[in-house]
């Protein structure tokens, strides 16, 4: 299923959200909350695809980032894979057609908000657009 790209990100996100578990933005928030999945656009966003040599298409390239609360050790880890599987879950329920890279480290971030572990996955779609 081809989405505009001026969509894209919100559709995503939406095929991302499990409510009652986490919180899902389509954008980077103000304030980096616990247990929230957040869509952003990657370092090469946006990259023109011409294979058919007639037509250009994008290819959109994002980041889905997990924050889980920094409690413990072994309570962080075991928060941050449920959230890894969930996404890989709730990504192969969707009718994106997307290719999908590997999960960073889980790091700590100290934001305003507290302590959080992250991690993040990119995740590439081809697009439309318009």
């Amino acid at each position: 299923m081809a989405v505009a790209v001026t969509t894209l990100r919100t559709t995503l996100a939406t095929a991302l959200a499990n409510a009652g578990v986490w919180s899902t933005f389509s954008f980077p928030p103000p304030v980096i909350l616990a247990n929230s999945v957040i869509v952003v656009p990657a370092d090469m966003y946006l990259e023109p695809q011409n294979n058919s040599r007639s037509t250009i298409n994008c290819m959109a390239h994002f980041k889905i980032l997990c924050v889980v609360p920094y409690l413990d050790n072994q309570g962080n880890l075991s928060n941050i894979e449920e959230f890894m599987v969930s996404v890989f879950t709730l990504l192969a329920a969707s009718s994106l057609v997307y290719n999908i890279g590997s999960f960073s480290g889980p790091t700590m971030l100290d934001a305003p908000s507290g302590q959080m572990l992250t991690t993040e996955i990119t995740c590439s779609i081809l697009t439309t657009w318009s």
